[in-house]
């Protein structure tokens, strides 16, 4: 009898030659992959995530972001220095208030993404 294990792998050992070599030749190379990695690092905690999604919604200060994430102020800058550190988020100050948002497109694309994905 077989096992849950033996059930997900081919009953054959074979490696398809072309189709691997058309497949490596898609790969991003190494640097790519890895910044994609540490990107992806960065966004899987559950904080950092509701962050991104608050400001995918609009543009909030670090106070608004604090209190939607459910954190301290100085937790909140913690975590977007970081989300700033990997181009994630960008800042502007009006007076003495920093207001943030996201990035770029690419970033809203993800995270909504990853959401419809989660709800499925």
């Amino acid at each position: 009898m077989r096992t849950a294990s033996q059930e997900d792998t081919c009953d054959v050992p074979c490696v398809h030659p072309e189709a691997v070599a058309r497949v490596r030749t898609a790969l991003p190379d190494a640097a790519c992959v890895e910044s994609a990695s540490s990107l992806l690092k960065v966004v899987a905690d559950p904080t950092r995530l509701r962050m991104l999604s608050a400001l995918s919604v609009e543009e909030l200060c670090v106070c608004d972001l604090a209190a939607v994430a459910g954190i301290s102020e100085s937790a909140a800058s913690h975590q977007l220095r970081l989300l700033r550190a990997h181009r994630l988020v960008s800042f502007r100050k009006e007076g003495r208030v920093a207001y943030y948002r996201l990035l770029d497109q690419h970033i809203t694309a993800l995270i909504s993404s990853a959401i419809e994905h989660a709800g499925e």
